[in-house]
């Protein structure tokens, strides 16, 4: 794939987002799944308990509030990736609104564009629906993780479309930071 990359560098900047375009479709397109996430009970209440308290002052109704914690923390563990650092990018992203738009188009929680429907064969899906919309988040988060050899600043400036800036993974860090951080992740560049 690298030497494919290579490749399409020289031909220009269109070709080489078509190559990366039409490998993340391939990447969502075969992750996008359902599946538990926590592996013991007492874990489960643990982290339910401290991540509602710290979300109570955004969204007051409880049984919302642990509803969305939970899809949440499936999303992410599926996606091999920190729940908080989800949690991060969503306050971010919508501010935990599930129907935000961005002036761009992005919708839901972690702000999906909607060309990613169509780009994997799923033209009906509802982006302000928890459930779908964290799949799709998670699992763009994940695939340019990879791609950025576990570099988390690289990792979510190309997730917000701002490569190459550090304005926006600065927002998502500050944020695990301040209100989400229970182990440490490593925000080296």
């Amino acid at each position: 794939m690298l030497l494919a990359a290579g490749n399409l560098a020289a031909q220009g900047p269109e070709s080489l987002e078509s190559m990366e375009r039409e490998a993340l479709r391939q990447f969502l397109e075969s992750n996008i799944a359902a599946s538990s996430s926590f592996d013991d009970r007492f874990d489960a209440e643990v982290w339910l308990v401290d991540m509602s308290a710290r979300l109570a002052r955004l969204l007051p109704d409880t049984q919302a509030r642990l509803e969305l914690l939970r899809q949440i923390h499936a999303a992410a563990t599926r996606s091999a990736l920190s729940p908080e650092l989800v949690l991060a990018v969503i306050e971010v992203e919508s501010h935990f609104d599930r129907f935000a738009v961005s002036r761009a188009g992005a919708q839901g929680l972690m702000q999906v564009m909607p060309f990613w429907k169509n780009e994997i064969g799923r033209p009906n899906d509802n982006l302000t629906d928890n459930l779908t919309n964290l799949d799709y988040g998670c699992r763009i988060l994940q695939f340019y993780l990879r791609r950025e050899d576990g570099v988390l600043a690289r990792a979510l400036a190309a997730y917000n479309g701002s490569s190459g800036k550090r304005v926006y993974s600065d927002k998502v860090e500050r944020a695990w930071r301040e209100r989400w951080r229970t182990n440490d992740l490593d925000w080296r560049e």
